[in-house]
C-alpha cells in the first residue's frame, strides 16, 4: 500500500468519524434544523424578490422574508396549537362529566347493526348501556392517565421546545440569506456527475415544496371546510375535529372522510336526516373535491410517486419522526427512487462486469 492510498483511506475514515459525531450532536435539534431547511427552500423565491426591490441589500431582504415567514407559517401554528390544547381539555372534561355520553352514541349505532354482530357485542359485555358505560369509563381513565403523562412531558420539554424554536428561526435566517452558497458548497463536495447532482437537487426541492406548500395547503383547506360545516351543524369541539381532519388529509386514500363520514351516518341513524344528508353531500362535493381540484394545482406531479408509496412513506415517516415525518417520509422515498434511477441509468450507459459475463 503506497503512502498516497494510505493517506486517502485515513482521510476518508476521519471524514466518516467526524460526520457521525456531527450528526450525533445535531440529533437533539434535528426538527429545528429540518424545518429551517424546508422553510428556507420554500421562501427562497420570496427572498430573491425582496432582494430585487431592496436593491441587493441581503440582510434587509432576508429579515423581511423571515417576518413574512413568521406571520404566514409560524404564528398560525402557535395560535392553533394553543387553542387546540384548550379544546381537547374541554372535550375531555365533557366526556368525564357525562355531558358527552359516548356510550349512548355507540348504542344507537349498535341498534342498526345485524343481529350477529349485536350478539357478538353482547358476549363482550357491550350489549347494554351499563356494560358499555363501564368500557367507556375504563377507556376514559386510561386516556386521562395518558393525557396527564403527555401534559407532564410537555411541561418538562417546554424549555427545549422554546430553544428549538429560536434555533430554527436563527438557522432559517442564514439558510434564506446564504442558501445558494451553501447549496453550491454541498454540490461541489458530492462526488457525482454534475447532471446527477442537478437531478437530485431538483428532486429534493420539488418534494419539499410539494409536501410543505401543496399538501399543507390542501390539508388546511379541507380541515377549515370540515370545521365550518361542523360548526354550522352545531357539533361540539369544532376546532378539534377540524384539526383532526387536517392531519388525516395529509394521508392519501384516507382523508377527512374518516371523520365526517361516521358523523353523517350517526345523524342519519339518529333521525337527523337533514343534517346527515347535508353533511354527506358537503363532504363528497366540497371537502372531497379539494383533492381533485386543489391538490393537482398545488402539488402537481412534482413528487412523481404513486399514491400508495406516498401513503406508506408518510405513515412510516410519522411513526419514526413524529409530525415531521409527513415531509421526511416522502422525501426519503423520493430520493430513494431518484438514486436508484441514477444507478439504473449508469448501468445502462456503462455495462457492469456482471452484465458482460451473462451476455445481457
Amino acid at each position: 500500500m503506497n503512502e498516497t492510498s494510505l493517506q486517502r483511506k485515513t482521510l476518508l475514515l476521519l471524514l466518516a468519524l467526524v460526520t457521525i459525531a456531527f450528526i450525533w450532536i445535531m440529533l437533539p435539534f434535528y426538527g429545528a434544523i429540518f424545518w429551517a431547511v424546508a422553510l428556507g427552500i420554500l421562501f427562497a423565491p420570496l427572498q430573491r424578490k425582496f432582494l430585487l426591490k431592496l436593491k441587493g441589500r441581503r440582510n434587509l431582504a432576508t429579515f423581511a422574508t423571515l417576518c413574512v415567514c413568521t406571520v404566514i407559517a409560524i404564528l398560525p401554528v402557535i395560535i392553533t396549537t394553543g387553542l387546540l390544547v384548550q379544546e381537547v381539555a374541554t372535550l375531555y372534561k365533557d366526556v368525564e362529566s357525562g355531558k358527552i355520553n359516548v356510550a349512548s352514541y355507540v348504542m344507537k349505532f349498535k341498534d342498526i347493526l345485524p343481529p350477529t354482530i349485536q350478539d357478538w357485542l353482547d358476549r363482550l359485555g357491550m350489549g347494554n348501556i351499563a356494560g358499555l358505560s363501564e368500557k367507556v369509563s375504563k377507556g376514559a381513565l386510561e386516556g386521562s392517565q395518558f393525557f396527564a403523562t403527555q401534559v407532564f412531558s410537555f411541561g418538562q420539554s417546554t424549555f427545549e421546545l422554546v430553544v428549538s424554536f429560536f434555533i430554527m428561526l436563527y438557522l432559517l435566517y442564514f439558510f434564506i440569506r446564504d442558501g445558494q452558497q451553501l447549496v453550491r458548497a454541498v454540490r461541489n463536495a458530492v462526488p457525482l456527475a454534475e447532471q446527477q447532482k442537478r437531478l437530485l437537487q431538483l428532486k429534493l426541492r420539488r418534494v419539499v415544496r410539494a409536501s410543505v406548500k401543496g399538501n399543507l395547503a390542501v390539508a388546511i383547506t379541507q380541515g377549515t371546510l370540515g370545521g365550518l360545516i361542523f360548526w354550522y351543524l352545531g357539533i361540539q369541539s369544532t376546532l378539534f375535529w377540524a384539526v383532526l381532519m387536517m392531519f388525516l388529509s395529509l394521508l392519501p386514500a384516507v382523508g377527512a372522510g374518516i371523520v365526517w363520514g361516521p358523523v353523517a351516518v350517526y345523524f342519519l341513524i339518529s333521525g337527523m336526516v337533514w343534517e346527515g344528508v347535508v353533511l354527506a353531500l358537503y363532504g363528497v362535493f366540497v371537502i372531497g373535491m379539494v383533492d381533485n381540484v386543489l391538490r393537482p394545482i398545488m402539488v402537481g406531479k412534482d413528487t412523481q410517486m404513486p399514491d400508495f408509496l406516498i401513503l406508506i412513506s408518510t405513515l412510516g415517516g410519522m411513526a419514526i419522526f413524529g409530525l415531521n415525518g409527513f415531509v421526511i417520509g416522502p422525501l426519503i422515498a423520493a430520493l430513494f427512487l431518484a438514486s436508484w434511477g441514477l444507478f439504473g441509468g449508469t448501468r445502462r450507459r456503462v455495462r457492469l462486469p456482471a452484465d458482460s459475463n451473462t451476455g445481457h
